[in-house]
């Protein structure tokens, strides 16, 4: 079997219902080329994630070339490699920023990772380092430092750096173990239930009315959202004022939704935001496990209730803060990736916050399809460790694979005028465009623009 086919099978089996994995998802809508080109498959990886998604909404009833066509390998690494598409008014973005990334210590590398201010503000205190410090600076601090343990003082004080491992110590380490286990999406049925549970209209849009409150941020949460904005339903994203959102990482994934702000610090906003999720059919969030839990949010009978995180719900780095490319350093990617042997290196895309994102789609469109038989609220739950594992699973692996190829000018769309972003289209089969362009951030009111699909 094709890796990315197995991939489809492994999620179909995690769901643990007794169904049979897929045995009809359609061929490749185009040629693999050097798409995502790396030692792991990382295009397999991208592909049967995708394929995941379209054949969950096989399920929930959806017709026509989303179910019809396989995934296009073109189109689903442009869509993955989207961060280096987006162009605002012509113009790339800026990509990690500069106290983000790779350093060598005296005992290996470690990868830092401070794209928001409060993060590099945090790095930069632990270190006793003032806030102009550049890149340089922070280099030939962390040269004299303790991999081991920077990552251990991070971890307490708020900041973000891992030590990279090689992929046997961290299969060997208590946080490697709890990665690889278990399904790669994990769904649980509760015993709430719905009075009337809607049944999903199927078709084009076979998410249409279900109401979706998106808690996320950075990559892999709002990719997921995206995904069930694609299939029709309602997306609300709701964001704390402070810390702002990277505004150009806003409008690479924020297409189809609408989004507004709320402080549940406030006692008022605290209440509009449990009104809406009365009336939410899912809530999607991405903090880490427990860190929603002070706010006092209460999801309503039957609802669904999705989670995605770094390093899983489980095992000793369950509370800690994780990206992508920190899971990539930490599980061994990094130097599997190495361009020389001695630096770390990285997949060629954000493929593990990606590929979460859809499977997570997945698990909620077929919690949802459950939901409509019985009635019951289910929690839906998906880490980006554990998508690493599964690629650090799959055969074949190519050292030395040439670089990945570029995507072309078909692969992008463009809206709006001031600015004028230009992103990658969806990944999604049988999609040429987002159902809308990203909104700005914080733009729209708390609340929902359609009816509920609940009882």
């Amino acid at each position: 079997m094709e890796p990315w086919r197995r991939l489809v099978a492994d999620y179909r089996a995690g769901l643990g219902d007794g169904a049979p994995p897929d045995d009809d998802v359609p061929p490749l809508d185009g040629a693999r080329d050097a798409w995502l080109a790396a030692t792991l498959p990382a295009l397999d990886l991208a592909l049967g994630s995708v394929a995941a998604l379209a054949s969950a909404a096989r399920r929930a009833g959806a017709t026509g070339p989303l179910v019809e066509r396989g995934p296009a390998p073109a189109r689903v690494a442009a869509s993955f490699g989207s961060d280096r598409l987006l162009r605002l008014d012509g113009r790339p973005v800026p990509g990690f920023a500069p106290l983000s990334g790779f350093f060598r210590t005296r005992d290996g590398w470690v990868r830092t990772h401070a794209n928001y201010p409060h993060h590099r503000a945090r790095l930069l205190h632990l270190l006793g380092m003032p806030d102009g410090t550049g890149r340089d600076a922070l280099a030939a601090r962390l040269a004299d430092a303790s991999a081991a343990a920077l990552e251990d003082d991070a971890a307490a004080a708020g900041a973000i750096a891992v030590r990279v491992r090689a992929e046997p110590e961290w299969r060997a380490s208590a946080p490697g173990r709890a990665a690889g286990r278990g399904p790669l999406v994990r769904t649980e049925a509760r015993d709430d239930v719905v009075a009337r549970p809607a049944v999903l209209p199927g078709g084009a849009t076979p998410l249409a009315g279900v109401r979706v409150l998106d808690l996320t941020r950075v990559i892999a949460g709002p990719v997921a959202t995206r995904a069930l904005a694609a299939l029709g339903a309602d997306v609300l994203r709701v964001d704390p004022p402070v810390p702002a959102e990277i505004r150009h990482q806003h409008l690479d994934v924020g297409q189809g939704k609408r989004t507004t702000l709320l402080d549940l610090r406030d006692p008022g906003d605290r209440e509009r935001a449990q009104a809406l999720l009365d009336d939410a059919d899912v809530l999607v969030t991405g903090y880490r496990p427990g860190a929603l839990d002070r706010f006092g949010l209460v999801p309503p009978p039957g609802a669904v209730v999705a989670h995605v995180s770094a390093w899983g719900d489980a095992g000793p780095w369950a509370h800690r803060r994780g990206f992508d490319s920190i899971v990539q350093a930490a599980s061994g990617v990094a130097l599997l990736e190495s361009a020389d042997g001695v630096a770390p290196g990285a997949l060629p895309a954000q493929a593990l916050d990606h590929a979460t994102g859809y499977l997570l789609a997945a698990g909620v469109v077929d919690a949802l399809v459950a939901r409509g038989a019985d009635g019951r609220g289910r929690d839906v739950a998906a880490a980006l460790a554990r998508t690493a594992a599964w690629l650090l699973d799959a055969d074949p692996r190519a050292p030395g694979s040439p670089p990945a190829a570029e995507p072309g000018p078909e692969s992008v769309v463009s809206h709006g005028r001031r600015p004028r972003v230009t992103t990658a289209r969806p990944a999604l089969p049988g999609h040429d465009d987002h159902p809308a362009p990203a909104r700005p951030w914080g733009a729209d009111h708390a609340a929902w623009s359609t009816g509920p699909a609940r009882g």
